[in-house]
């Protein structure tokens, strides 16, 4: 199997491109507008994990579509952002006095790497104009004198300097890009006017000076400086290996502290621009034909050409509407020669055709059995009578077309039984984990999902539970308030909880969103009556 080219990305899986895809649902769901606002207060702080009263706060403070929110909306739609990639969960301790506070407050949430990216990019999208962009020819000059003086001074005995050779290689190709960006916004913006069929002689104008005037002089200085730069960059090309190794060995960037070696994954670094030797090909590839493809110049070239057609096309066209050749006499006479020509039916087939003029229809639809209408009456005073569609459009009763076959929903049915299938397995070992740590939860550390599980009984519980005074004269310690019959169980999990109101008793349980501590409660779990008949139970406290 061929190694890929230096400097080239890896080809994303199937299952990584549809997760970095999936990180721009947000900006087509129909919250899109929520979404948004919600990303962009996440953009505007750095290495900052915010939580739901956080965010809240931030979007009531700027205003527009997320300043609405409540609690429970919010955090359903940062739930949403994480599933697609957009956002991060951190965990960390809470202290909270309810469990719904606790359910609010244990996840903070931060940016991550490709949503920060999408979010940059969607805002510059949103913020630019519908306009011409500038193409910054000035900095193709640039580019052409920051090559020949890179060519001389590596040519020199002893070379160039680390540090300057750095500074002028970064330098030249942000002026590259730069050009290179500006040039492509241009052009597409002048292929989506010149696709346009309806240009008055205003826009006509403006559109030819534009194409006439700033489109030569770019092309013509692209094609001047373009042999220029070519001659350069053979040039420097010989000695660019062990310029790339000098600069390297001089500042490796990132890719000197990457974690490397036995046992540790390596990251992979995108270095800066020009670092790299397939940079520099495509640098070359710009403005001469290295692969047989064509360079850019050609297709700038190339380009030109077909815009220059195109508004050539829209000058024939306005000319032919104003001298007023487009008034279809030619197709009236051919028309007229038709009907001359034809039988008489064909002649009526003909104008059926040609200006859609159908005869009267005279149709006899007997009105509902229960209306008796007299023959006298007139028909301009009679009832409405309902003509079906199909007689109304077609002047036919016959129905058209076959049925449809029923749609196959076998795969959306196995999906759907596959899921639930793994939500009742992962909440089956979630009960599992919950019995076999019992007694022992200040020594364990419980998953999400057995924490998630655990305070589903707690609540259901709690629900449950019927408030008891107690006083002195009852023998169970100091007056105050009990709980009776504060329990919940789950017959197909097989697990059970009760709780028990004892005073200064803390249960702390520990789990990977972080830690739970109750005041006053103890908790008892156990199996069910019907998965383990006088199974004793097990104390937490």
């Amino acid at each position: 199997m061929e190694a890929p080219a230096p400097g080239t990305p890896p080809e994303p899986g199937d299952h990584e491109a549809r997760r970095r895809l999936d990180a721009y649902a947000y900006l087509s769901a129909p919250e899109r507008l929520e979404h948004i606002a919600i990303m962009r207060v996440f953009c505007g702080t750095l290495l900052a994990d915010l939580t739901v009263p956080d965010v809240m706060a931030k979007l009531r403070e700027s205003g527009g579509p997320g300043a609405g929110l409540d609690a429970d909306t919010l955090t359903a739609r940062l739930e949403q952002l994480e599933r697609w990639g957009n956002l991060l969960r951190s965990s960390h301790t809470v202290k909270a006095s309810s469990i719904t506070e606790y359910q609010r407050s244990r996840a903070r949430y931060q940016l991550s790497r490709l949503g920060e990216r999408i979010q940059r990019d969607a805002d510059g999208v949103l913020a630019e104009a519908d306009a011409a962009r500038e193409v910054s020819n000035e900095l193709l000059a640039l580019v052409e004198r920051g090559l020949r003086e890179l060519a001389e001074l590596v040519s020199e005995p002893g070379g160039i300097a680390p540090q300057d050779g750095l500074e002028r290689v970064s330098t030249l190709f942000v002026q590259f890009a730069e050009f290179a960006d500006s040039i492509r916004d241009f052009y597409a913006y002048l292929g989506q006017v010149l696709a346009r069929y309806d240009l008055d002689s205003a826009e006509y104008q403006g559109f030819k000076e534009l194409l006439l005037d700033y489109v030569e002089a770019i092309t013509e200085d692209v094609a001047f400086r373009a042999p220029r730069i070519s001659a350069a960059l053979d040039t420097l090309w010989p000695h660019l290996p062990d310029l790339l190794d000098r600069l390297d060995a001089h500042a490796q960037g990132l890719a000197g502290i990457s974690p490397q070696g036995e046992g540790r994954s390596e990251t992979r670094v995108q270095r800066s621009r020009g670092r790299e030797l397939a940079d520099w090909d495509g640098l070359r590839g710009w403005f001469s034909n290295t692969d047989g493809q064509g360079s850019q110049v050609d297709q700038l070239r190339d380009a030109t050409l077909r815009a220059l057609q195109s508004l050539l096309a829209n000058a024939k066209r306005m000319l032919r509407s104003a001298t007023g050749e487009m008034s279809r006499r030619r197709d009236l006479l051919r028309l007229a020669r038709w009907f001359d020509e034809a039988a008489p039916q064909d002649a009526h087939d003909i104008a059926v055709a040609a200006f859609g003029l159908y005869g009267a229809r005279h149709l006899g639809i007997p009105p509902a059995g229960d209306e008796v209408v007299p023959a006298y009456t007139s028909w301009w005073n009679g009832p409405v009578v309902e003509v079906p569609v199909a007689l109304r459009e077609r002047g036919s009763r016959a129905q058209r077309g076959r049925a449809s076959s029923v749609e196959d929903h076998s795969a959306q049915k196995h999906r759907l039984r596959e899921a639930a299938r793994e939500r009742a397995a992962a909440r089956k070992a979630a009960a599992d984990e919950l019995r076999s740590a019992s007694g022992r939860f200040d020594d364990v550390r419980l998953t999400s999902a057995a924490l998630g599980l655990l305070l589903e009984l707690l609540a259901t519980a709690l629900g449950n539970a019927q408030l008891k005074r107690r006083t002195s004269a009852d023998g169970e310690g100091t007056p105050g308030f009990g709980l009776d019959a504060a329990r919940s169980e789950d017959a197909d999990l097989g697990i059970r909880l009760t709780v028990h109101r004892a005073a200064g008793i803390r249960t702390l349980l520990h789990s990977a969103d972080g830690d739970l501590l109750l005041d006053d409660l103890e908790l008892v779990i156990g199996r069910t009556s019907t998965m383990a008949d006088g199974e004793a139970e097990v104390s937490v406290s």
